[in-house]
């Protein structure tokens, strides 16, 4: 198993929502080098490369899957937006299965389709991230009531203008896919007079980086809650170049094992047999025989092998290390009757 440590840098998943006009496709120009699908044409006015508008979903798919095999120099691709994006998608659900709207699938099913529909699409963006793009998503916010289970009243939330209908997931699985999803807002101030009438002033665009009950966020960056709409607040944790996924190193080739030290040659005597074993036979009354009868019994090498032919490290480590046993097993030898 390949184990991975440290942090991984790669591209970004990003997902940026707000009200209409906030600057969303602006705020998005600023990403490396990046590419726009206008799925609704609002980028005019920008100074950006773009693909030709999409006018079906196997479109929109299609510029994904060729990215994939040629991201051609860019390193962002931003779709703006995903709600118009997930439109087409619907129209593509309706189309395959030769109906005129979600709602006549009936029991919420066209709604599903659509789910795994998008859920492919992001897929597939995830495919770019491995080959090295980062990758935007732009939506529009919609205003929802919203009441807690335990509680009583109700209040207004932010959330992404994906599925209007209870039944789709889409907005959910665009909020899991993303590395960081940014609520763009007015900041507006409530300012009470000395009448007791109150106005509001202010206007300054703020992103919101963190979960609120009132909006949804998130990042993994451990950005400020709330900071400037500009995209310098989290330029440090954009990649700026074509960084891919942080790899393994390939294994380095395992070292060479060190040299080891010659042995020393063993002392033999006249006929051969080494000298340390020659002196424990003699000292023991025991004869060539009695240890190659006494090896073979024990089954390391047959009864005619001489005893000069017997490896050092055996003779050294089984012979002379343990003469005492051998000399036992040659005793007993001795005493069993021929």
């Amino acid at each position: 198993m390949k184990i991975i440590s440290g942090k991984i840098i790669k591209p970004q998943k990003v997902v940026i929502y707000g009200p209409e006009g906030i600057g969303k496709s602006t705020f998005a120009a600023q990403f490396p080098k990046p590419l726009f699908i206008d799925t609704e044409g609002s980028t005019s006015h920008l100074e950006v490369d773009r693909l030709p508008r999409p006018t079906s979903w196997q479109m929109l798919r299609q510029y994904i899957k060729d990215l994939k095999g040629d991201t051609m120099g860019y390193r962002t691709l931003v779709i703006d937006t995903a709600d118009w994006a997930e439109r087409l998608c619907e129209e593509a659900v309706c189309q395959k299965y030769n109906k005129e709207g979600l709602e006549t699938f009936g029991y919420g099913k066209g709604y599903t389709y659509v789910k795994e529909e998008f859920g492919r699409m992001l897929d597939g963006l995830s495919d770019l991230i491995d080959a090295g793009m980062n990758v935007v998503l732009t939506a529009h916010s919609i205003i929802r009531k919203f009441e807690l289970p335990e509680e009583t009243g109700a209040y207004d939330r932010y959330e992404l203008k994906l599925g209007n209908k209870a039944g789709n997931q889409c907005a959910a699985l665009a909020k899991e896919w993303a590395d960081m999803v940014l609520f763009a807002n007015y900041k507006e101030i409530v300012i009470t007079s000395k009448d007791g009438k109150k106005k509001v002033s202010g206007g300054q665009r703020v992103m919101h980086t963190l979960h609120n009950p009132c909006w949804d966020a998130k990042n993994r960056h451990n950005l400020p809650e709330e900071l400037p709409f500009d995209y310098v607040q989290i330029a440090q944790c954009i990649p700026s170049k074509e960084t891919a996924k942080k790899t393994i190193p390939a294994p380095a080739e395992p070292p060479a094992p060190p040299e080891q030290p010659k042995e020393e040659p063993v002392p033999v005597s006249d006929d051969g047999i080494p000298k340390a074993l020659a002196d424990l036979m003699a000292a023991n009354n025991v004869t060539a025989q009695d240890i190659q009868q006494a090896v073979a019994h024990k089954g390391y090498f047959p009864a005619d092998m001489p005893l000069k032919d017997y490896p050092n490290d055996f003779v050294m480590g089984c012979l002379v290390g343990a003469f005492p046993q051998m000399l036992k097993v040659i005793q007993d030898l001795k005493k069993v009757p021929f």
